[in-house]
């Protein structure tokens, strides 16, 4: 409530709103730590002015094809007709700085496929998605956990190449490389897809949304059941029972659905 005599807020007034931008920010931090991000580098070019209540804010890409002729591939491609006209990709930013594209691994013709957000430092080298720490733990989750191979599964990312510093990929070059990744789900025609993570996440259910409210429900992308769950970076990095336990829920009832089993 503002002074009647000098205009300006009352103490508590500014209190309550300090605690309100802490509040803000906390749960900010809170989300990019389950993603593994560290710190935001800074920008390069001008600031761009911040969006007002009711302007539309970017946050999953659009869903149509960002190739100038449409996919190359017709409704039932094959993961090397999608690979062969991705090639040496240079349709964004993003290939400048990779070492080279990780395009996905697995069994191509997998029950379970799981999409994570972009390669790592690890990933770029070997040209393999989820080889580094992260890419460790989901291999125990899937074998010692699930008690299936890895090899019988199917794994990809987002965008192919990866970002600088690992940074979460930007609106354009989601938009950029989604075509592929639908083009690697509609190869592959898994009966569940698990997404990995809040990047992940948001892009498949097509709005921003927080992980930690939706992981462990069912969801659907292009008619296939999906179960958004935490990016392994997160477990890593909050390795904790609850959140172990959480995972293992969600990876389980992946299994459960793939397999034909009920599962709410």
């Amino acid at each position: 409530m503002a002074d009647a005599r000098t205009g300006t807020a009352e103490p508590g007034t500014r209190n309550d709103g300090a605690r309100a931008v802490l509040g803000a920010a906390r749960a900010l931090l809170e989300e990019l730590a389950e993603e593994g991000i560290e710190a935001v580098p800074a920008p390069s070019g001008p600031l761009e002015t911040p969006a007002v209540q009711g302007d539309p804010v970017p946050t999953a890409a659009p869903r149509q094809a960002q190739l100038l002729d449409g996919p190359a591939w017709g409704a039932d491609p094959s993961l090397e007709e999608v690979r062969e006209t991705l090639g040496e990709c240079t349709r964004c930013r993003l290939s400048e700085g990779r070492t080279q594209i990780v395009f996905g691994d697995g069994n191509p013709e997998a029950e379970i496929l799981f999409v994570g957000e972009g390669p790592g430092q690890q990933e770029d080298l070997r040209g393999l998605p989820f080889v580094g720490r992260a890419g460790e733990l989901l291999t125990q989750m899937i074998e010692k956990g699930l008690g299936i191979p890895r090899s019988s599964v199917y794994i990809c990312n987002i965008v192919k190449c990866r970002p600088p510093e690992n940074r979460t990929p930007q609106t354009d070059e989601v938009a950029t490389c989604s075509p592929f990744l639908d083009g690697q789900i509609d190869a592959v025609k898994p009966r569940v897809i698990v997404a990995l993570g809040k990047p992940a996440t948001s892009l498949l259910l097509g709005r921003e949304v927080p992980i930690t409210r939706v992981r462990g429900t069912w969801h659907e992308y292009r008619g296939i059941p999906l179960m958004p769950t935490y990016h392994p970076a997160f477990i890593l990095r909050q390795y904790t029972a609850d959140n172990r336990r959480k995972v293992w829920e969600d990876l389980k009832a992946a299994l459960a659905r793939a397999s034909g089993e009920s599962s709410s």
